[in-house]
């Protein structure tokens, strides 16, 4: 008796979903130790250049603890995109390789922003690649809904609704903090911040309309 004749989801891949988040893991643990790589100081210097060393290292030091912010949070968000994956399709295969492609680059538009950081080229690329890492995530939940049947069994649409319309609010800041860098690019740098308030305002809206149900 095969998949089919059951009615369970035909296999397209060879490899499950916990063995792929394995690998995720590996990708993002690796990206963010690379991050730390980044952060150095001369070697030999007097005592009295080494104060002035490190003041000149923190725009190093203060997009390494952004970048692994960001970095933990997709790696958050993949572990609970993993929670409600019952089976691979080469569809969901492709776009999850194209996201480890993505966060394994991360370092690159780091290192820009700590050594560029008042130029809007190095504001813009960074805010395009959280937006796409976070379009890759919310493009394998439309999946999900668009094919239930690659769902966990447990799994309520709603939950994947839910999920999409939180990742289309990070899409949006990330996203649009890129004109606002052609504008000014310490203003694009701020303008991530929104990504606070807009996750704080999705929370307190849910927690109102599951109550009012």
């Amino acid at each position: 008796m095969n998949n089919r004749s059951l009615g369970l989801p035909r296999r397209e891949v060879s490899v499950g979903p916990e063995r792929l988040l394995l690998l995720g893991d590996a990708v993002f643990s690796i990206a963010m130790t690379l991050l730390a790589l980044e952060i150095t100081v001369p070697e030999g210097l007097p005592d009295s250049e080494v104060a002035h060393a490190v003041r000149e290292a923190l725009p190093s030091i203060g997009a390494y603890l952004l970048s692994f912010a960001v970095i933990g949070t997709l790696w958050l968000a993949q572990h609970a995109l993993f929670r409600v994956i019952g089976a691979l399709d080469r569809w969901l295969l492709y776009v999850y390789f194209v996201l480890l492609a993505v966060v394994a680059a991360l370092p690159f538009p780091t290192r820009l922003l700590s050594e560029y950081s008042e130029t809007t080229t190095a504001t813009a690329f960074y805010g395009a690649s959280i937006a796409v890492a976070s379009a890759l995530l919310c493009a394998m939940y439309l999946r999900l809904l668009a094919k239930p049947a690659l769902t966990a069994t447990d799994t309520p649409p709603a939950a994947l609704k839910e999920a999409v319309r939180r990742g289309v609010l990070l899409i949006l800041v990330f996203a649009t903090s890129v004109p606002v860098a052609f504008f000014s690019p310490s203003l694009g740098k701020y303008w991530w911040l929104l990504a606070i308030p807009a996750r704080l305002l999705f929370r307190r809206t849910r927690e109102t309309t599951e109550a009012r149900a």
